[in-house]
């Protein structure tokens, strides 16, 4: 095959990936939303855009994260827009550039590497909401405390995270395994 053909049929597959990615965090939290409890514990929107950095490279996955919430609230007016869509918006868009950038920049092959762009990627994206959210509550002339922070970043989310670090490996790997994964731009 020629170059030319090449990078058309990586940036189609890029594409692909990606538009499956955003409707999967579109749709999702459906599963969860009649309890929306249970939906903050779960994450459903962060396996996609995960999912979207790792295969498809950090401009593909940081796209999908900006959109996921956004599109999501605009549509069905979940999660709300202000506070909670505009700070899943950075958190997501985080994920998914750290995750993507990371992957493709480190060496070897398998759930090691898929690990060591994913545990920093999920704690980069923590971090960028809690400091969007300390943000927003100044602006609003409320509190944004640490406490507040590790509730939602850490407390509530842990079974998302857990669902995450076993589910997001595993996927990854099946994609690679089956198909030519495709390279960061």
């Amino acid at each position: 095959m020629n170059a030319a053909k090449t990078r058309s049929s990586l940036f189609i597959r890029k594409l692909t990936y990606s538009a499956l990615c955003l409707a999967l965090a579109i749709v999702l939290p459906f599963l969860t939303g009649q309890i929306p409890q249970i939906g903050s514990m779960l994450c459903p929107m962060h396996i996609p855009v995960l999912l979207c950095g790792l295969l498809c490279g950090w401009p593909w996955g940081l796209v999908v994260g900006v959109l996921s919430p956004l599109l999501r609230s605009v549509l069905f007016g979940m999660p709300p827009m202000f506070p909670i869509g505009v700070s899943m918006a950075f958190e997501l868009a985080m994920y998914g550039a750290v995750a993507g950038a990371l992957y493709r920049g480190l060496p070897g092959r398998g759930a090691g590497r898929v690990y060591a762009a994913l545990l920093p990627a999920m704690v980069a994206g923590r971090l960028v909401w809690g400091l969007v959210r300390f943000l927003i509550a100044g602006l609003q002339h409320t509190q944004f405390t640490l406490e507040l922070f590790l509730a939602g970043a850490v407390t509530t989310a842990l079974p998302g995270i857990v669902l995450q670090l076993v589910l997001i490996p595993l996927l990854v790997l099946a994609v690679e395994r089956h198909t030519a994964a495709p390279q960061a731009d």
